[in-house]
C-alpha cells in the first residue's frame, strides 16, 4: 500500500484506485478504466488558467500510484498480458492564451499517450512533433489508427468490427484505421 502512496495525501486518491486495478485484474477482469482529475471541475487537467501548476499537482497525484501498479502487475507476471494506455482526448498548445495568462488551450494536432505491457515494445517513442510543440509531424496517428491498435492488442480484428448504421456497415477505425505495427512487440 505504501508503494501505491496511499500513506500520502497527494496519491492516496489515485493510488487506490490503481491497487484496486490490480486486485481486479488478479481476479480476471478484463477491463479496468480509470479516471484522474476528473472529480473536482475547478481543477482538471483542462488548465487553461495555469498549465505547470496544474499538470504539476495532477502529475503529482498519479505518478507514483501508476509505476507502483506497473510495477506491481510486472512482479506478478501479469503485465505481459495486460495492456495499459494512458492518455487525454487532446493536448496543449506550446504556447499560453494571452497576456498574463498562463494557461494553454486545447491542442489535438500534437500530443502524447503512452502504453505499457499487454503486447507493445517498451522504452520506445514512436512519433514526434515539429520543434515548437504544436504539431505531430513523423509517424503521426490517427485516432482510428489508435483505436484500430488498441483493438489488436485486445485479440479482435477492427475490420470486422462493424455495425450498421444509415443503410451500411461501419466500423469504429472507418475506413483508413491501421494498426501500428511499428510498435508491437
Amino acid at each position: 500500500q505504501e508503494a501505491y502512496g496511499l500513506n500520502q495525501t497527494v496519491t492516496a486518491e489515485f493510488g487506490r484506485n490503481c491497487l484496486i486495478a490490480r486486485r481486479l485484474i488478479e481476479r480476471g477482469v478484463r477491463f479496468v478504466q480509470l479516471y484522474s482529475g476528473g472529480g473536482h471541475l475547478e481543477d482538471t487537467w483542462d488548465a487553461h488558467e495555469s498549465v505547470e501548476k496544474n499538470h504539476g499537482k495532477h502529475g503529482a497525484e498519479i505518478d507514483q500510484p501508476i509505476g507502483a501498479l506497473l510495477t506491481d502487475l510486472e512482479e506478478r507476471g501479469l503485465l505481459e498480458e495486460t495492456l495499459i494506455f494512458w492518455g487525454g482526448e487532446f493536448g496543449r498548445m506550446p504556447f499560453s492564451e494571452g497576456v498574463n495568462k498562463p494557461g494553454r488551450n486545447h491542442n489535438p494536432y500534437g500530443f502524447s499517450v503512452w502504453f505499457a505491457g499487454g503486447g507493445v515494445k517498451g522504452g520506445m517513442a514512436y512519433g514526434e512533433t515539429d520543434e515548437l510543440g504544436f504539431a505531430a509531424v513523423t509517424n503521426r496517428v490517427h485516432v482510428h489508427d489508435l483505436h484500430a491498435t488498441i483493438l489488436h492488442l485486445m485479440g479482435m480484428d477492427h475490420t470486422r468490427l462493424t455495425y450498421f448504421h444509415q443503410g451500411r456497415d461501419d466500423r469504429l477505425t472507418d475506413v483508413y484505421g491501421n494498426v501500428i505495427q511499428e510498435i508491437l512487440a
